[in-house]
């Protein structure tokens, strides 16, 4: 009845990252959902979401749901929708993301544009390699709130409409299952009182 449950194979791991078995269409769509149905007021669920978003726009991998967490805190948002905020970034959007965050940080501080060395091991081992790695890092720190700052409020507007469509069609229809059985609730009283009236006057 019940299966034991078979840890997947690091490299099934690695592929189930890049590419979920139910697709990344399908992935985005329960993760929608599952901030639609948060218990919380609409702004503070976007709150939470744009949290999240700022997060993933930074170079801190494996921290974006520990930030994301202190933002929202910091900015009374919901912590649980920070964290399904930080899955905006993910292997496929993160190209993009961290592209245009170096070029906004780069254009910011001036940086003047580089090619990678093809060798990273190598700038790792030679003396100074922090100095020739600096220039690309500060550019990714700099640009990282510009851009988590827009792509925040533009998820912040997207969010709170969502949830305030979903809050409010979930309450019209609580209403209407209140109202159905309030009214069958009247139904059955008025029958128990026929009943009561048909037999006091049979007696």
């Amino acid at each position: 009845m019940f299966r034991r449950r078979v840890d997947l194979h690091p490299i099934e791991k690695l592929k189930e990252f890049f590419w979920p078995r139910s697709g990344w269409k399908r992935s985005f769509q329960y993760g929608w959902r599952r901030v639609w149905r948060l218990s919380g007021t609409p702004h503070a669920i976007a709150l939470g979401v744009a949290a999240g978003v700022f997060a993933s726009c930074t170079p801190f991998f494996g921290f974006h749901i520990l930030l994301a967490m202190l933002v929202a805190w910091v900015i009374r948002g919901n912590l649980v929708a920070s964290a399904l905020g930080t899955f905006v970034g993910n292997p496929l959007t993160f190209p993009l993301i961290f592209f245009v965050v170096f070029e906004v940080g780069k254009f910011m501080v001036g940086t003047p544009a580089g090619r990678a060395h093809p060798e990273i091991e190598e700038v790792v081992q030679q003396a100074g390699a922090f100095d020739r790695l600096l220039p690309h890092i500060v550019p990714l720190l700099v640009g990282a709130i510009p851009v988590g700052i827009v792509l925040g409020c533009v998820f912040y507007v997207i969010t709170r409409s969502g949830v305030e469509a979903y809050q409010s069609q979930r309450r019209k229809l609580l209403e209407e299952r209140a109202k159905a059985r309030a009214d069958a609730a009247a139904g059955r009283r008025v029958e128990a009182a026929a009943l009561e009236t048909g037999k006091g006057d049979a007696a």
